[in-house]
Protein backbone atom coordinates (compact mmCIF):
# COMPACT_ATOMS: atom_id res chain seq x y z
CA UNK A 1 0.00 0.00 0.00
CA UNK A 2 1.20 3.48 -0.99
CA UNK A 3 1.03 6.07 2.00
CA UNK A 4 -0.24 9.30 0.81
CA UNK A 5 -0.67 10.71 3.96
CA UNK A 6 3.07 11.28 4.15
CA UNK A 7 3.23 14.89 3.90
CA UNK A 8 7.30 14.93 4.57
CA UNK A 9 7.49 13.48 1.35
CA UNK A 10 4.58 14.81 -0.43
CA UNK A 11 5.85 18.70 0.12
CA UNK A 12 9.49 18.35 0.66
CA UNK A 13 10.36 20.38 -2.86
CA UNK A 14 8.37 23.26 -1.16
CA UNK A 15 9.74 25.62 1.07
CA UNK A 16 7.91 27.47 4.17
CA UNK A 17 6.74 30.43 1.87
CA UNK A 18 5.57 28.36 -0.63
CA UNK A 19 3.15 26.42 1.79
CA UNK A 20 2.39 29.30 3.05
CA UNK A 21 1.24 30.35 -0.12
CA UNK A 22 -0.28 27.45 -1.30
CA UNK A 23 -2.18 27.83 1.82
CA UNK A 24 -3.65 31.13 1.07
CA UNK A 25 -4.97 30.43 -2.09
CA UNK A 26 -6.17 26.87 -1.70
CA UNK A 27 -8.14 29.13 1.52
CA UNK A 28 -9.18 31.59 -1.29
CA UNK A 29 -9.99 28.81 -3.74
CA UNK A 30 -12.47 27.36 -1.10
CA UNK A 31 -15.63 30.17 -1.81
CA UNK A 32 -17.21 29.71 -5.03
CA UNK A 33 -18.50 33.51 -4.88
CA UNK A 34 -14.69 34.84 -4.61
CA UNK A 35 -13.69 32.87 -7.49
CA UNK A 36 -16.56 34.13 -9.38
CA UNK A 37 -15.83 37.83 -8.16
CA UNK A 38 -11.85 36.99 -8.74
CA UNK A 39 -12.82 35.83 -12.38
CA UNK A 40 -14.79 38.79 -13.35
CA UNK A 41 -12.35 41.18 -11.83
CA UNK A 42 -9.22 40.43 -13.62
CA UNK A 43 -10.75 39.58 -16.79
CA UNK A 44 -12.35 43.22 -16.28
CA UNK A 45 -9.36 44.41 -15.48
CA UNK A 46 -7.20 42.95 -18.18
CA UNK A 47 -9.70 44.40 -21.05
CA UNK A 48 -9.02 48.19 -19.51
CA UNK A 49 -4.98 47.28 -19.70
CA UNK A 50 -4.59 47.64 -15.81
CA UNK A 51 -1.32 46.32 -15.34
CA UNK A 52 -2.13 42.97 -12.82
CA UNK A 53 -0.30 40.68 -14.75
CA UNK A 54 2.52 41.06 -11.78
CA UNK A 55 -0.04 39.75 -9.41
CA UNK A 56 -1.84 36.61 -11.37
CA UNK A 57 1.70 35.27 -11.95
CA UNK A 58 2.72 35.99 -8.15
CA UNK A 59 -0.55 33.88 -7.20
CA UNK A 60 -2.52 31.59 -9.30
CA UNK A 61 -0.04 31.21 -12.04
CA UNK A 62 2.58 30.33 -9.47
CA UNK A 63 0.75 27.39 -8.37
CA UNK A 64 -0.58 25.89 -11.21
CA UNK A 65 1.72 27.52 -14.34
CA UNK A 66 5.17 26.02 -14.75
CA UNK A 67 6.32 29.74 -16.68
CA UNK A 68 5.34 31.28 -19.20
CA UNK A 69 8.07 29.85 -21.99
CA UNK A 70 9.67 26.30 -22.07
CA UNK A 71 12.76 28.38 -20.74
CA UNK A 72 10.87 29.46 -17.56
CA UNK A 73 9.74 25.71 -16.97
CA UNK A 74 13.55 24.61 -16.37
CA UNK A 75 14.14 25.20 -12.31
CA UNK A 76 9.67 23.76 -12.16
CA UNK A 77 10.84 20.50 -14.18
CA UNK A 78 14.35 20.27 -11.88
CA UNK A 79 12.32 20.78 -8.37
CA UNK A 80 9.96 18.10 -9.70
CA UNK A 81 12.71 15.85 -10.93
CA UNK A 82 14.33 15.93 -6.97
CA UNK A 83 11.24 14.01 -6.21
CA UNK A 84 11.75 11.47 -8.79
CA UNK A 85 8.59 13.24 -11.19
CA UNK A 86 8.58 13.99 -14.24
CA UNK A 87 6.94 16.92 -16.15
CA UNK A 88 4.69 17.24 -19.16
CA UNK A 89 5.11 20.50 -20.69
CA UNK A 90 1.73 21.47 -21.86
CA UNK A 91 1.04 24.61 -23.73
CA UNK A 92 -2.21 25.94 -22.40
CA UNK A 93 -3.27 28.38 -24.76
CA UNK A 94 -6.79 28.19 -24.96
CA UNK A 95 -9.42 29.93 -27.34
CA UNK A 96 -7.62 31.00 -30.36
CA UNK A 97 -9.11 30.47 -34.13
CA UNK A 98 -6.52 31.51 -36.41
CA UNK A 99 -4.52 29.90 -38.55
CA UNK A 100 -1.18 31.91 -37.14
CA UNK A 101 -1.98 30.75 -33.30
CA UNK A 102 -2.14 27.07 -34.64
CA UNK A 103 0.97 27.72 -36.47
CA UNK A 104 2.54 28.96 -32.56
CA UNK A 105 1.33 26.26 -31.18
CA UNK A 106 2.38 23.94 -33.32
CA UNK A 107 6.42 25.38 -33.43
CA UNK A 108 5.69 25.52 -29.25
CA UNK A 109 4.80 21.82 -29.15
CA UNK A 110 7.77 21.08 -31.41
CA UNK A 111 10.45 22.67 -28.92
CA UNK A 112 8.75 21.14 -26.20
CA UNK A 113 9.24 17.83 -27.85
CA UNK A 114 13.03 18.57 -28.45
CA UNK A 115 13.37 20.04 -25.30
CA UNK A 116 11.81 16.84 -24.07
CA UNK A 117 14.33 14.25 -26.53
CA UNK A 118 17.25 15.80 -23.95
CA UNK A 119 16.01 15.90 -21.27
CA UNK A 120 14.88 12.73 -19.52
CA UNK A 121 13.06 14.52 -16.61
CA UNK A 122 10.35 15.01 -19.37
CA UNK A 123 8.82 11.96 -20.38
CA UNK A 124 6.15 12.94 -22.79
CA UNK A 125 5.06 15.41 -24.88
CA UNK A 126 1.25 16.60 -25.30
CA UNK A 127 -0.90 18.83 -27.86
CA UNK A 128 -4.55 19.82 -27.62
CA UNK A 129 -6.52 19.18 -31.59
CA UNK A 130 -8.19 22.55 -30.78
CA UNK A 131 -4.88 23.85 -30.31
CA UNK A 132 -3.67 23.34 -33.86
CA UNK A 133 -6.82 23.31 -35.74
CA UNK A 134 -10.85 24.94 -35.84
CA UNK A 135 -13.67 23.15 -33.52
CA UNK A 136 -15.83 23.87 -35.54
CA UNK A 137 -14.16 22.30 -38.54
CA UNK A 138 -13.53 19.00 -36.39
CA UNK A 139 -17.13 18.86 -35.96
CA UNK A 140 -17.93 18.70 -39.38
CA UNK A 141 -15.62 15.78 -39.78
CA UNK A 142 -16.80 14.27 -37.05
CA UNK A 143 -20.46 14.02 -38.50
CA UNK A 144 -19.27 13.24 -42.37
CA UNK A 145 -20.37 16.69 -43.35
CA UNK A 146 -18.66 17.93 -46.50
CA UNK A 147 -16.51 20.89 -46.25
CA UNK A 148 -16.63 23.98 -48.00
CA UNK A 149 -12.95 24.71 -50.43
CA UNK A 150 -12.19 27.40 -47.19
CA UNK A 151 -12.53 24.75 -44.36
CA UNK A 152 -11.21 21.96 -46.78
CA UNK A 153 -7.90 24.38 -47.42
CA UNK A 154 -8.12 24.82 -42.85
CA UNK A 155 -8.45 20.91 -42.81
CA UNK A 156 -5.43 20.24 -44.58
CA UNK A 157 -2.95 22.71 -42.71
CA UNK A 158 -4.57 20.95 -39.61
CA UNK A 159 -3.84 17.68 -40.53
CA UNK A 160 -0.43 19.24 -41.63
CA UNK A 161 0.36 20.18 -38.26
CA UNK A 162 -0.76 17.01 -36.26
CA UNK A 163 1.77 14.89 -39.13
CA UNK A 164 4.63 17.50 -38.24
CA UNK A 165 4.33 16.73 -34.63
CA UNK A 166 3.89 13.33 -34.75
CA UNK A 167 6.69 12.74 -37.20
CA UNK A 168 8.93 14.50 -35.04
CA UNK A 169 7.97 12.78 -31.66
CA UNK A 170 8.59 9.69 -33.46
CA UNK A 171 12.27 10.92 -34.66
CA UNK A 172 13.08 12.01 -31.72
CA UNK A 173 11.65 8.65 -29.51
CA UNK A 174 9.52 11.02 -27.36
CA UNK A 175 5.88 10.05 -27.09
CA UNK A 176 3.22 12.48 -27.12
CA UNK A 177 0.00 12.61 -25.84
CA UNK A 178 -3.13 13.66 -27.61
CA UNK A 179 -5.73 15.35 -25.41
CA UNK A 180 -9.59 14.73 -25.57
CA UNK A 181 -11.85 17.11 -26.83
CA UNK A 182 -15.25 17.57 -26.58
CA UNK A 183 -17.97 14.78 -27.07
CA UNK A 184 -18.90 16.35 -30.34
CA UNK A 185 -15.65 16.82 -31.95
CA UNK A 186 -14.02 13.11 -30.55
CA UNK A 187 -14.60 10.79 -33.55
CA UNK A 188 -12.24 13.19 -35.84
CA UNK A 189 -9.86 12.82 -33.12
CA UNK A 190 -9.68 9.52 -32.59
CA UNK A 191 -9.67 8.45 -36.21
CA UNK A 192 -6.63 10.42 -36.69
CA UNK A 193 -4.75 8.96 -33.58
CA UNK A 194 -5.69 4.99 -34.94
CA UNK A 195 -4.13 6.00 -37.71
CA UNK A 196 -0.69 7.12 -36.67
CA UNK A 197 -1.22 4.35 -34.20
CA UNK A 198 -0.97 1.69 -36.92
CA UNK A 199 1.97 3.24 -38.47
CA UNK A 200 4.36 4.14 -35.38
CA UNK A 201 3.07 2.28 -32.36
CA UNK A 202 4.77 -0.92 -33.76
CA UNK A 203 6.17 -2.63 -30.49
CA UNK A 204 6.20 0.53 -28.90
CA UNK A 205 3.83 3.76 -27.34
CA UNK A 206 4.89 6.47 -29.32
CA UNK A 207 1.28 8.33 -29.83
CA UNK A 208 -0.99 8.54 -27.28
CA UNK A 209 -5.08 8.98 -27.18
CA UNK A 210 -6.75 9.76 -24.16
CA UNK A 211 -10.06 8.61 -22.87
CA UNK A 212 -12.77 10.12 -20.74
CA UNK A 213 -14.07 8.02 -18.50
CA UNK A 214 -17.44 10.24 -17.18
CA UNK A 215 -18.43 9.48 -20.85
CA UNK A 216 -20.60 5.60 -20.78
CA UNK A 217 -19.49 4.83 -23.60
CA UNK A 218 -15.65 5.23 -23.26
CA UNK A 219 -15.05 1.78 -21.49
CA UNK A 220 -16.66 -0.32 -24.65
CA UNK A 221 -14.02 2.06 -26.81
CA UNK A 222 -11.20 0.83 -24.94
CA UNK A 223 -12.52 -2.72 -25.05
CA UNK A 224 -12.74 -2.19 -29.11
CA UNK A 225 -9.70 -0.57 -29.03
CA UNK A 226 -7.53 -3.83 -27.62
CA UNK A 227 -9.24 -5.84 -29.83
CA UNK A 228 -8.04 -3.69 -32.75
CA UNK A 229 -4.71 -3.63 -31.41
CA UNK A 230 -4.48 -7.47 -31.40
CA UNK A 231 -5.98 -7.56 -34.73
CA UNK A 232 -3.89 -4.89 -36.13
CA UNK A 233 -0.81 -5.53 -34.10
CA UNK A 234 0.19 -1.94 -32.94
CA UNK A 235 0.07 -0.69 -29.19
CA UNK A 236 -2.78 1.02 -28.54
CA UNK A 237 -1.31 3.84 -25.99
CA UNK A 238 -4.02 5.91 -24.01
CA UNK A 239 -4.18 8.21 -21.06
CA UNK A 240 -6.77 7.79 -18.84
CA UNK A 241 -9.07 10.81 -17.05
CA UNK A 242 -12.52 10.81 -15.41
CA UNK A 243 -13.35 13.83 -17.44
CA UNK A 244 -13.15 17.71 -18.07
CA UNK A 245 -16.25 18.83 -20.05
CA UNK A 246 -18.99 17.40 -18.19
CA UNK A 247 -21.60 20.38 -17.46
CA UNK A 248 -20.63 21.68 -20.74
CA UNK A 249 -21.60 18.05 -22.10
CA UNK A 250 -24.52 17.53 -20.16
CA UNK A 251 -26.04 21.32 -20.95
CA UNK A 252 -25.75 20.93 -24.89
CA UNK A 253 -27.24 17.33 -24.84
CA UNK A 254 -30.53 18.97 -23.25
CA UNK A 255 -30.05 21.98 -25.41
CA UNK A 256 -30.33 20.07 -28.59
CA UNK A 257 -32.13 16.97 -27.62
CA UNK A 258 -29.56 14.30 -27.51
CA UNK A 259 -29.18 11.45 -25.11
CA UNK A 260 -26.21 13.02 -22.81
CA UNK A 261 -22.92 11.38 -23.21
CA UNK A 262 -22.15 12.22 -19.31
CA UNK A 263 -22.09 9.18 -16.63
CA UNK A 264 -25.20 9.42 -14.14
CA UNK A 265 -22.90 9.18 -11.56
CA UNK A 266 -19.48 9.80 -10.03
CA UNK A 267 -19.89 6.17 -8.45
CA UNK A 268 -20.56 5.14 -12.05
CA UNK A 269 -17.38 7.11 -13.44
CA UNK A 270 -15.73 5.92 -10.89
CA UNK A 271 -16.40 2.10 -11.70
CA UNK A 272 -15.87 2.26 -15.34
CA UNK A 273 -12.51 4.40 -14.78
CA UNK A 274 -11.40 1.76 -12.07
CA UNK A 275 -12.29 -1.53 -14.89
CA UNK A 276 -10.73 0.70 -17.70
CA UNK A 277 -7.43 0.84 -15.69
CA UNK A 278 -7.57 -3.12 -14.77
CA UNK A 279 -8.29 -3.40 -18.35
CA UNK A 280 -5.14 -1.95 -20.01
CA UNK A 281 -2.71 -3.49 -16.97
CA UNK A 282 -4.35 -7.14 -17.48
CA UNK A 283 -3.02 -6.38 -21.79
CA UNK A 284 0.36 -4.53 -21.48
CA UNK A 285 1.67 -6.51 -24.29
CA UNK A 286 -1.11 -4.53 -26.56
CA UNK A 287 -1.53 -1.31 -24.47
CA UNK A 288 0.58 1.35 -23.28
CA UNK A 289 -1.11 3.79 -20.20
CA UNK A 290 -0.77 7.18 -18.42
CA UNK A 291 -2.75 7.06 -15.20
CA UNK A 292 -4.38 11.11 -15.40
CA UNK A 293 -6.06 11.01 -11.69
CA UNK A 294 -6.22 13.01 -8.66
CA UNK A 295 -7.63 9.82 -6.68
CA UNK A 296 -5.94 8.34 -4.34
CA UNK A 297 -7.88 4.56 -4.54
CA UNK A 298 -7.32 4.41 -8.47
CA UNK A 299 -3.20 4.76 -8.04
CA UNK A 300 -3.56 2.41 -5.17
CA UNK A 301 -5.66 -0.18 -7.52
CA UNK A 302 -2.79 0.19 -10.12
CA UNK A 303 -0.24 -0.52 -7.91
CA UNK A 304 -2.05 -3.76 -6.49
CA UNK A 305 -3.07 -5.13 -10.25
CA UNK A 306 0.57 -4.20 -11.03
CA UNK A 307 1.73 -6.25 -7.96
CA UNK A 308 -0.95 -9.03 -8.08
CA UNK A 309 0.56 -9.98 -11.84
CA UNK A 310 4.15 -9.82 -10.54
CA UNK A 311 5.06 -7.17 -12.85
CA UNK A 312 7.31 -4.07 -11.70
CA UNK A 313 5.49 -1.01 -10.35
CA UNK A 314 8.21 0.86 -12.66
CA UNK A 315 6.63 -0.89 -15.75
CA UNK A 316 7.83 1.31 -18.87
CA UNK A 317 4.25 1.03 -20.42
CA UNK A 318 2.70 2.42 -17.55
CA UNK A 319 2.87 5.95 -16.01
CA UNK A 320 0.74 8.17 -13.48
CA UNK A 321 0.26 11.61 -13.74
CA UNK A 322 -1.49 14.50 -11.90
CA UNK A 323 -2.02 18.32 -12.17
CA UNK A 324 0.83 21.03 -11.59
CA UNK A 325 0.17 22.99 -8.37
CA UNK A 326 -2.78 19.76 -6.92
CA UNK A 327 -2.22 16.39 -5.32
CA UNK A 328 1.53 16.27 -4.54
CA UNK A 329 0.63 14.11 -1.99
CA UNK A 330 -0.25 11.32 -4.98
CA UNK A 331 2.24 12.54 -7.25
CA UNK A 332 5.37 12.14 -4.94
CA UNK A 333 4.54 9.19 -2.46
CA UNK A 334 3.32 7.19 -5.51
CA UNK A 335 7.22 7.86 -7.34
CA UNK A 336 8.61 7.12 -3.89
CA UNK A 337 6.72 4.16 -3.85
CA UNK A 338 8.34 3.23 -7.34
CA UNK A 339 5.36 3.79 -9.93
CA UNK A 340 6.55 6.21 -12.86
CA UNK A 341 5.25 9.45 -12.15
CA UNK A 342 4.69 12.68 -13.69
CA UNK A 343 3.07 16.43 -13.56
CA UNK A 344 1.13 17.83 -16.14
CA UNK A 345 3.45 21.58 -16.33
CA UNK A 346 1.37 23.58 -17.99
CA UNK A 347 2.99 26.63 -19.40
CA UNK A 348 2.38 30.31 -21.72
CA UNK A 349 1.58 33.98 -21.78
CA UNK A 350 -0.28 34.81 -18.96
CA UNK A 351 -3.03 36.52 -20.73
CA UNK A 352 -3.23 33.71 -23.00
CA UNK A 353 -3.47 31.02 -20.41
CA UNK A 354 -6.29 32.42 -17.65
CA UNK A 355 -8.98 30.23 -19.69
CA UNK A 356 -6.73 27.24 -18.56
CA UNK A 357 -5.76 28.89 -14.60
CA UNK A 358 -10.11 29.84 -14.16
CA UNK A 359 -10.84 26.04 -15.15
CA UNK A 360 -8.42 25.14 -12.45
CA UNK A 361 -9.76 27.12 -9.88
CA UNK A 362 -12.99 26.58 -10.71
CA UNK A 363 -12.66 22.80 -10.56
CA UNK A 364 -10.94 23.14 -7.02
CA UNK A 365 -14.34 24.91 -6.10
CA UNK A 366 -16.89 22.42 -7.78
CA UNK A 367 -14.97 19.22 -6.65
CA UNK A 368 -16.46 18.11 -3.24
CA UNK A 369 -13.30 17.60 -1.00
CA UNK A 370 -10.66 19.07 -3.75
CA UNK A 371 -10.27 21.70 -1.86
CA UNK A 372 -10.50 21.05 1.36
CA UNK A 373 -8.06 17.95 1.01
CA UNK A 374 -5.24 20.75 -0.12
CA UNK A 375 -5.37 23.00 2.64
CA UNK A 376 -5.65 19.81 5.42
CA UNK A 377 -2.55 17.91 3.90
CA UNK A 378 -0.77 21.24 3.72
CA UNK A 379 -1.77 22.42 7.62
CA UNK A 380 -0.22 18.78 8.66
CA UNK A 381 3.03 19.38 6.67
CA UNK A 382 3.35 23.17 8.57
CA UNK A 383 2.60 21.40 12.02
CA UNK A 384 4.82 19.05 11.22
CA UNK A 385 7.89 21.34 10.27
CA UNK A 386 7.18 23.71 13.52
CA UNK A 387 7.42 20.40 15.95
Amino acid sequence: MIDFSNTEIAFKMKTNMDLRQSKLLFSTLSSPSVVSALKSLTLASLALRLPIKGIVKATVFRQFCGGESVAECTPQIARLAEGKVGAILDYSVEGKAREEDFDRTLATTIETLVYAQNNADVPFGVFKPTGVGSIDIYEKVSLGKELTPAEQKSWELTLGRWKQIIEKANELGVPVMVDAEESWIQPAVDELVIQYMRTYNQGKAIVYNTAQLYRHDRLAQLEGALELAKKDNFVYAVKIVRGAYMEKERERAQKMGYPSPIQPTKAATDKDYNAALTLILSNLDHMAVVIGTHNEQSVQLAAKVLNDKGLELAHPRVHVAQLFGMSDHISFNAAAAGLNTAKYLPFGPVRDVLPYLFRRAEENTSVEGQTGRELGLIQKEVQRRRA
